[in-house]
């Protein structure tokens, strides 16, 4: 059974580390679009879905924590 601790921290840690991932590309992506590059707008689109990331293997690391069946 996951304890309730644990879904504090996934939760605590899936945000943090998602943030700072979506920050940085977006900004670097905004900096470049700026500056006149084109590749900026990949940054800008791909910030959102990427910035998941994180929480998402955090989740599958508690989930693999639980015993089968």
């Amino acid at each position: 059974m996951i304890a309730r601790g644990d879904l504090l921290w996934l939760g605590i840690g899936a945000g943090l580390a998602g943030g700072l991932v979506g920050g940085v590309l977006l900004g670097i992506g905004i900096a470049l679009i700026l500056n006149g590059a084109l590749p900026g707008w990949a940054l800008l689109v791909a910030s959102v879905p990427l910035s998941a990331a994180p929480g998402w293997v955090l989740a599958l690391r508690l989930a693999q924590q639980q015993p089968p069946g």
